[in-house]
């Protein structure tokens, strides 16, 4: 049985020839369900420039956000340190956010306890500023054996990680050098 005519003239090649699209680069090689789907980002509200946060490089991203969610994160081709590009890590950083497993609440599990407990973030800050406060005084060293003066705190270390870039491990090393400590290092790659 011979193909309809409707059909037979409905293959991509000849939509090619007819269309003078010889490399097969546009329209005449889409489908009409092709060309019936929308991207993601066309029903977004608004786009949002942010920096990927897996790595130092600091690729552009775009961030289409619809009612307050993220849809879609792509590589941002105004950025002149990726130029539109992102590595598969940068490219699936929507699942940071949108990840069914991310944790959204401080959690605290006191010493010998089983069991972990929320916090509010204001609790879990105040803790963290005491403990690192505490710390601080335990271990400080106003002077030496030899009576010099020192005024450093043993009790507090800072190591970078390698997300972080120069600037950022920067503003660690006054952070920490302020509050008294000595023992601080960084993975700054860039």
């Amino acid at each position: 049985m011979a193909p309809k005519d409707s059909t037979f003239l409905g293959w991509p090649v000849l939509r090619q020839l007819a269309s003078g699209d010889f490399l097969g680069r546009g329209n005449a090689v889409t489908s009409r369900r092709t060309r019936e789907i929308e991207p993601r980002t066309s029903t977004a509200d608004r786009v949002v420039q942010s920096v990927c946060p897996y790595c130092a490089v600091g690729c552009g991203q775009r961030v289409f956000v619809k009612d307050e969610k993220v849809v879609q994160i792509e590589g941002d081709p105004d950025s002149p340190v990726s130029r539109g590009r992102l590595c598969p890590k940068g490219a699936a950083s929507e699942q940071l956010v949108n990840s069914p497993s991310r944790q959204t609440h401080v959690l605290y599990r006191a010493p010998g306890a089983t069991d972990w407990e929320r916090l509010d973030l204001d609790t879990a800050v105040d803790m963290v500023a005491d403990r690192y406060l505490q710390a601080r005084a335990n271990k400080w060293q106003e002077v030496d054996d030899k009576g010099r003066l020192l005024r450093r705190t043993m009790g507090i270390a800072s190591l970078g990680g390698a997300t972080l870039d120069n600037e950022e491990n920067y503003l660690m090393k006054k952070l920490f050098t302020a509050s008294g400590a000595i023992q601080i290092e960084n993975q700054a790659r860039i």
